[in-house]
Protein backbone atom coordinates (compact mmCIF):
# COMPACT_ATOMS: atom_id res chain seq x y z
CA UNK A 1 0.00 0.00 0.00
CA UNK A 2 1.25 3.45 -0.93
CA UNK A 3 1.37 6.14 1.75
CA UNK A 4 -0.02 9.62 1.13
CA UNK A 5 3.51 11.01 0.88
CA UNK A 6 4.54 8.31 -1.62
CA UNK A 7 1.43 9.03 -3.69
CA UNK A 8 2.22 12.76 -3.80
CA UNK A 9 5.83 11.99 -4.73
CA UNK A 10 4.62 9.80 -7.60
CA UNK A 11 2.21 12.51 -8.76
CA UNK A 12 5.03 15.07 -8.70
CA UNK A 13 7.31 12.69 -10.61
CA UNK A 14 4.61 12.28 -13.26
CA UNK A 15 4.29 16.04 -13.67
CA UNK A 16 8.06 16.34 -14.02
CA UNK A 17 7.95 13.62 -16.71
CA UNK A 18 5.24 15.63 -18.47
CA UNK A 19 7.36 18.77 -18.25
CA UNK A 20 10.29 16.89 -19.82
CA UNK A 21 8.26 15.67 -22.84
CA UNK A 22 8.24 17.65 -26.10
CA UNK A 23 4.55 18.54 -25.74
CA UNK A 24 4.76 22.33 -25.37
CA UNK A 25 4.43 23.07 -29.10
CA UNK A 26 1.29 20.92 -29.30
CA UNK A 27 -0.16 22.67 -26.25
CA UNK A 28 0.49 26.03 -27.93
CA UNK A 29 -1.16 24.75 -31.13
CA UNK A 30 -4.20 23.65 -29.10
CA UNK A 31 -4.44 27.06 -27.43
CA UNK A 32 -4.28 28.80 -30.83
CA UNK A 33 -6.91 26.51 -32.39
CA UNK A 34 -9.28 26.82 -29.46
CA UNK A 35 -8.80 30.59 -29.19
CA UNK A 36 -9.42 31.07 -32.92
CA UNK A 37 -12.63 29.03 -32.83
CA UNK A 38 -13.90 30.82 -29.74
CA UNK A 39 -13.02 34.27 -31.12
CA UNK A 40 -15.12 33.39 -34.18
CA UNK A 41 -17.91 32.16 -31.84
CA UNK A 42 -17.63 28.67 -33.30
CA UNK A 43 -18.57 25.91 -30.88
CA UNK A 44 -16.00 23.85 -29.03
CA UNK A 45 -17.36 20.38 -28.35
CA UNK A 46 -15.74 18.10 -25.77
CA UNK A 47 -16.20 14.37 -25.25
CA UNK A 48 -14.86 11.51 -23.16
CA UNK A 49 -16.03 8.54 -21.10
CA UNK A 50 -16.14 8.03 -17.34
CA UNK A 51 -13.61 10.28 -15.62
CA UNK A 52 -12.82 11.87 -18.97
CA UNK A 53 -16.53 12.73 -19.38
CA UNK A 54 -16.33 14.47 -16.01
CA UNK A 55 -13.19 16.27 -17.19
CA UNK A 56 -15.05 17.35 -20.34
CA UNK A 57 -17.81 18.82 -18.18
CA UNK A 58 -15.19 20.49 -15.97
CA UNK A 59 -13.56 22.16 -18.99
CA UNK A 60 -16.94 23.29 -20.36
CA UNK A 61 -17.84 24.76 -16.99
CA UNK A 62 -14.58 26.73 -16.87
CA UNK A 63 -15.19 28.13 -20.35
CA UNK A 64 -18.94 28.85 -20.20
CA UNK A 65 -18.58 30.31 -16.73
CA UNK A 66 -15.11 31.51 -15.93
CA UNK A 67 -11.78 30.03 -15.04
CA UNK A 68 -10.33 32.90 -12.97
CA UNK A 69 -11.44 36.13 -14.65
CA UNK A 70 -14.81 37.64 -15.50
CA UNK A 71 -15.34 37.65 -19.24
CA UNK A 72 -17.87 36.80 -21.92
CA UNK A 73 -19.32 33.26 -21.83
CA UNK A 74 -17.79 30.96 -24.44
CA UNK A 75 -19.64 28.46 -26.68
CA UNK A 76 -18.26 25.24 -25.20
CA UNK A 77 -20.31 22.06 -24.70
CA UNK A 78 -19.56 18.72 -23.04
CA UNK A 79 -21.28 16.04 -25.10
CA UNK A 80 -21.82 13.63 -22.18
CA UNK A 81 -23.69 16.22 -20.11
CA UNK A 82 -27.23 15.60 -21.38
CA UNK A 83 -28.41 12.23 -20.06
CA UNK A 84 -31.63 12.17 -22.09
CA UNK A 85 -29.84 12.81 -25.38
CA UNK A 86 -26.99 10.47 -24.53
CA UNK A 87 -29.28 7.56 -23.65
CA UNK A 88 -31.58 8.16 -26.61
CA UNK A 89 -28.63 8.13 -29.00
CA UNK A 90 -27.15 5.03 -27.36
CA UNK A 91 -30.49 3.26 -27.68
CA UNK A 92 -31.23 4.36 -31.26
CA UNK A 93 -27.75 4.44 -32.82
CA UNK A 94 -25.46 2.45 -30.50
CA UNK A 95 -23.05 3.71 -27.89
CA UNK A 96 -20.23 4.11 -30.40
CA UNK A 97 -22.28 6.88 -32.13
CA UNK A 98 -23.40 8.94 -29.10
CA UNK A 99 -20.79 11.65 -29.65
CA UNK A 100 -20.61 11.49 -33.46
CA UNK A 101 -24.32 12.22 -33.75
CA UNK A 102 -23.95 15.28 -31.53
CA UNK A 103 -20.94 16.48 -33.54
CA UNK A 104 -23.17 16.19 -36.59
CA UNK A 105 -25.83 18.30 -34.84
CA UNK A 106 -23.68 20.98 -33.21
CA UNK A 107 -20.32 20.98 -34.96
CA UNK A 108 -19.44 23.74 -37.38
CA UNK A 109 -16.55 24.15 -39.76
CA UNK A 110 -13.97 26.25 -37.95
CA UNK A 111 -15.01 24.81 -34.60
CA UNK A 112 -13.09 22.33 -32.48
CA UNK A 113 -13.71 18.87 -31.12
CA UNK A 114 -11.63 18.11 -28.04
CA UNK A 115 -11.63 14.42 -27.11
CA UNK A 116 -10.27 12.97 -23.88
CA UNK A 117 -9.41 9.27 -23.99
CA UNK A 118 -6.70 7.89 -21.76
CA UNK A 119 -6.15 4.88 -24.04
CA UNK A 120 -6.76 6.61 -27.37
CA UNK A 121 -9.03 3.72 -28.31
CA UNK A 122 -12.53 4.74 -27.15
CA UNK A 123 -14.83 3.80 -30.07
CA UNK A 124 -17.32 6.61 -29.45
CA UNK A 125 -14.56 9.24 -29.33
CA UNK A 126 -12.97 7.78 -32.49
CA UNK A 127 -16.33 7.99 -34.35
CA UNK A 128 -16.78 11.57 -33.14
CA UNK A 129 -13.34 12.49 -34.52
CA UNK A 130 -14.19 10.93 -37.88
CA UNK A 131 -17.38 12.98 -38.04
CA UNK A 132 -15.61 16.15 -36.92
CA UNK A 133 -12.94 15.82 -39.60
CA UNK A 134 -15.58 15.30 -42.30
CA UNK A 135 -17.34 18.48 -41.15
CA UNK A 136 -14.25 20.73 -41.03
CA UNK A 137 -13.66 20.87 -37.27
CA UNK A 138 -10.17 20.89 -35.83
CA UNK A 139 -9.62 17.76 -33.74
CA UNK A 140 -7.59 17.85 -30.54
CA UNK A 141 -7.01 14.67 -28.54
CA UNK A 142 -5.81 14.39 -24.96
CA UNK A 143 -4.53 10.86 -24.39
CA UNK A 144 -2.06 8.71 -22.57
CA UNK A 145 1.34 7.72 -23.88
CA UNK A 146 1.49 7.00 -27.61
CA UNK A 147 -1.95 8.38 -28.43
CA UNK A 148 -3.51 5.10 -29.51
CA UNK A 149 -5.76 4.91 -32.56
CA UNK A 150 -6.99 8.47 -32.15
CA UNK A 151 -3.55 9.88 -32.99
CA UNK A 152 -4.22 9.32 -36.70
CA UNK A 153 -7.49 11.30 -36.48
CA UNK A 154 -6.03 14.21 -34.49
CA UNK A 155 -4.91 17.52 -35.87
CA UNK A 156 -3.30 18.15 -32.48
CA UNK A 157 -2.28 15.33 -30.14
CA UNK A 158 -1.62 15.98 -26.45
CA UNK A 159 -0.28 12.60 -25.33
CA UNK A 160 1.01 12.51 -21.77
CA UNK A 161 3.77 10.12 -20.61
CA UNK A 162 1.79 7.40 -18.83
CA UNK A 163 -0.57 4.54 -19.65
CA UNK A 164 -2.04 4.36 -16.15
CA UNK A 165 -5.54 5.86 -16.34
CA UNK A 166 -5.42 7.75 -13.04
CA UNK A 167 -1.96 9.22 -13.77
CA UNK A 168 -3.07 10.25 -17.29
CA UNK A 169 -6.14 11.99 -15.90
CA UNK A 170 -4.05 13.84 -13.29
CA UNK A 171 -1.80 15.18 -16.05
CA UNK A 172 -4.82 16.05 -18.20
CA UNK A 173 -6.18 18.24 -15.40
CA UNK A 174 -2.93 20.23 -15.34
CA UNK A 175 -2.96 20.56 -19.12
CA UNK A 176 -6.53 21.73 -19.44
CA UNK A 177 -6.28 24.15 -16.54
CA UNK A 178 -3.23 25.68 -18.22
CA UNK A 179 -5.08 25.84 -21.55
CA UNK A 180 -8.12 27.46 -19.89
CA UNK A 181 -5.91 30.07 -18.24
CA UNK A 182 -4.18 30.93 -21.51
CA UNK A 183 -7.45 31.19 -23.45
CA UNK A 184 -8.92 33.40 -20.78
CA UNK A 185 -5.84 35.64 -20.85
CA UNK A 186 -6.17 35.97 -24.65
CA UNK A 187 -9.84 36.90 -24.38
CA UNK A 188 -9.45 39.41 -21.57
CA UNK A 189 -6.07 40.76 -22.69
CA UNK A 190 -4.69 40.15 -19.18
Amino acid sequence: MTSFGEYLTEAGDNLRRLQATPIESQVEAAILALSAALAARKPVLICGNGGSAADAQHIAGEMVGRYQQERVALPVMALAGDAATLTALANDYGYDRVFARQVEAYGQAGGVLLGLTTSGRSPNVLRAFETARSRGLTTIAMTGEGGGEIAALSDILLAVPSRITARVQEMHICLYHYICSRIEAKITGK
